[in-house]
């Protein structure tokens, strides 16, 4: 056999060899497909660069008292995994040593914060998977993947969709990534909501509070007749509506729950005249019920002269030694100008 001849069937060889794999994963996709995917098959491990935040105050970068609240330290993110940004909502446990964080692309973000003493220092093992709908799907396919708010009730999830107004439900605790969201019942007022100034802030009340076992879930920019911002309770002894008064051209975008029983509302204004604010309000969980309205007590507010962006994600943790903590990050919205900034503060008072 020449050699021309030889290198003719070698050739064959690999192609039949290619087409029989070929043919035996086309006719093995419907039995995968019914295969449900597990956790660890979802996620995608990668490194996230953190830079220092030396100073909160930009023109007094030693300073460390603002209000009520007592700068610990911040972060600044970077990452080259395509999908990394777009950060809208996070929440803290063990301590404040682990996080999930949702982007506003209908991703779960999970990892290990690392600090230097008190001061956040990085992120590790950090992982990024789809959210997924009843069908096993994405939930982006379909639309829902403006992801803004986060709740947590022990291991049940409950994840705000802000342009359809939806809230699903997943079973995280139990499976993780692979966990599948369930659309849960919610007032027909929430339909209602104008597009992209809905559902953007949700905390779920611990039992052991006021309002135990309540869902409270705030708009961006929903006003009632009045111009204040409509709010949700959903669930709980008392549902209903209440509403929070509107001032100075702020928005919502995250609520917290303190351990003394108070909620903390994350408010965010932009002007091209101002440039990026931030906002802090407090309200007695008791104070909340249905047609009230609610003004709060601002625990600290900061412009551009202070180390912001957009800030639109906020939890509350209890640390090692017994402080409460504020944890804030910024969404960058995929735009290389804006940054991803993770600060903590200490609630003093």
């Amino acid at each position: 056999m020449s050699a021309a001849t030889r290198r003719f069937f070698s050739a064959l060889q690999v192609r039949t060899a290619g087409w029989a794999c070929a043919a035996l994963l086309l006719f093995a996709l419907p039995a995968l497909a019914q295969t449900p995917p597990k956790d660890g098959e979802l996620a995608v491990e990668f490194e996230v660069h953190a830079a220092p935040v030396k100073g909160f105050d930009l023109r007094e970068p030693e300073r460390r008292i603002f209000g009520a609240l007592t700068f610990r330290g911040g972060i600044e993110l970077n990452s080259h995994q395509p999908g990394f940004g777009g950060l809208s909502s996070i929440r803290l446990f063990d301590g404040g040593t682990r996080f999930v964080i949702i982007s506003d692309r209908g991703r779960w973000l999970r990892g290990k914060l690392n600090y230097d003493g008190e001061r956040l220092a990085s992120l590790s093992n950090v992982e990024m998977a789809p959210m997924l709908g009843e069908d096993g799907k994405p939930l982006a396919l379909k639309g829902w993947f403006d992801t803004e708010s986060l709740a947590i009730d022990g291991d049940i999830f409950y994840v705000g969709i802000e342009r359809v107004n939806q809230i699903v439900r997943f079973d995280f605790g139990k499976d993780g990534f692979a966990a599948r969201g369930k659309p849960i019942d919610v007032p027909p007022q929430i339909g209602k909501l104008p597009y992209n100034k809905g559902l953007e802030a949700m905390v779920f009340v611990p039992r052991n509070l006021p309002l135990g076992g309540t869902l409270i879930a705030i708009s961006e920019r929903g006003l009632d007749e009045a111009g204040n911002i409509m709010g949700f309770m959903i669930g709980g002894r008392t549902p209903g509506m209440f509403t929070v008064a509107r001032t100075d051209d702020f928005e919502i975008t995250e609520a917290a729950v303190t351990p003394q029983g108070d909620l903390l509302i994350l408010e965010r204004s932009f002007s091209l005249l101002k440039g990026a604010g931030m906002r802090i309000r407090r309200a007695p969980l008791k104070d909340i019920k249905p047609g009230a309205l609610i003004k709060g007590e601002v625990l600290f507010e900061a412009d551009r002269n202070y180390m912001i962006d957009n800030m639109e994600g906020l939890a509350v943790h209890t640390a090692a030694n017994g402080d409460t903590v504020l944890t804030i990050l910024s969404d960058d919205n995929f735009n290389p100008l804006q940054r991803i900034l993770l600060l903590q503060f200490t609630l003093t008072r």
